[in-house]
């Protein structure tokens, strides 16, 4: 690389850094506050949300830095426009095509930060995440063991309990089982315990009174009892997931068979698909990149500024995301048409080619 390379390249690689640390920043805090609505709000712990957290890093940097890149490379053409330097760099005698080159090679850098993360880092911490999930929504004591409020840990069963002794002992215990049509179950008592190990858990109730009402007949049924033990393991225990393509390594997706897929519910298609779209998504990364800087090209020199060429941009990408999103529907529903993941790519490709070309077109009209 040359002087004028590596100088472009340093710009743009340090204003990334800047626009990087920035998206992330607004885009985790934006999801991080829904998350520790739904895990604090839910009996967990501080570090669980940190923990969860953490683990929706990766798919954050997925999204962000392909915008990063852009941006940078608009920010970068812009400031170069504004001091002359293009001009300057112009004048040397340097094609357009030729200032797109660090470009270029800027966007190979961001693409290979998405390829680790596209192949790596995103389906490990879609995987994680799924099973602390999984493990989270599991966890009795947390989603029972909440003084002083209504609790409904599944469809037809409300708890309620008024204060926890320093021993563990439940105090005044209300459990409504409205799980069988026709048929209401309520549950009164003085004191419980919840005796929790091997992955299940009894709720044991001490002197206290079960409310039987029966919808036929309006017959209700009182029973008084010293002890009565109530299995709420099985009330709230996970339902089976089914995986997620998007979980699965590369090395699986690579090596699955019929009899794997049908045992993981992904259908070829679907498999194929992702395949193509980890290794399609880092390449336009290069696109958007290269679009942002090619689009100051366009334009003339204007006091009004280069908004023009900026929106002209942001058109781009938003046409290339309409044609990804279009493609990714019939290629979902067609095994043999996993490589429509490329479109974007391609389609972005011939737009900067095209920019190029009729930059240089109209400077050699000049």
């Amino acid at each position: 690389m040359t002087r004028i390379d590596r100088y472009l390249l340093a710009q743009l690689l340090s204003v990334f850094a800047f626009f990087t640390l920035v998206l992330v920043a607004v885009y985790w805090v934006n999801r991080a506050a829904r998350l520790f609505d739904a895990v604090v709000g839910d009996g967990q712990s501080f570090l669980v949300f940190l923990e969860l957290s953490a683990l929706t890093l990766p798919n954050v940097f997925r999204v962000v830095l392909p915008l990063s890149a852009f941006a940078a490379a608009v920010y970068v053409a812009i400031r170069m426009t504004r001091d002359n330097e293009m001009a300057v760099l112009q004048g040397t005698g340097l094609s357009y095509a030729r200032l797109l080159r660090p470009v270029a090679v800027f966007g190979l850098i961001v693409a290979l930060m998405l390829g680790v993360l596209m192949h790596v880092l995103s389906p490990m911490s879609r995987a994680q995440l799924a099973e602390r999930q999984v493990a989270i929504a599991s966890n009795i004591s947390a989603r029972l063991l909440r003084a002083g409020e209504f609790l409904q840990p599944t469809d037809g069963i409300v708890v309620f309990i008024r204060a926890i002794s320093d021993d563990g002992t439940l105090q005044d215990v209300f459990l409504s089982d409205a799980r069988t049509e026709g048929r209401r179950v309520e549950y009164n008592a003085a004191s419980a315990l919840l005796v929790t190990g091997e992955g299940n858990a009894i709720l044991v109730m001490r002197d206290g009174v079960a409310l039987v009402f029966a919808e036929a007949g309006e017959r209700l049924t009182t029973i008084s009892f010293d002890e009565l033990t109530y299995d709420v393991g099985a009330l709230i225990a996970p339902d089976s997931r089914q995986a997620d393509v998007r979980e699965l390594p590369t090395a699986a997706l690579i090596g699955a068979n019929a009899q794997s897929l049908a045992a993981l519910g992904v259908t070829l298609a679907e498999l194929r698909f992702e395949l193509a779209s980890r290794v399609a998504q880092p390449l336009l990364a290069v696109i958007t990149a290269l679009v942002g800087f090619a689009a100051l090209f366009l334009g003339q020199f204007s006091r009004l500024g280069v908004w023009r060429q900026v929106l002209a941009a942001i058109v781009i990408l938003a046409v290339l995301q309409l044609l990804a999103n279009a493609t990714a529907g019939i290629a979902l529903r067609r095994a043999d048409a996993a490589a429509l993941a490329f479109t974007p790519v391609v389609a972005g490709a011939a737009v900067v080619a095209a920019m190029v070309w009729w930059a240089a077109r109209r400077r050699g009209r000049r």
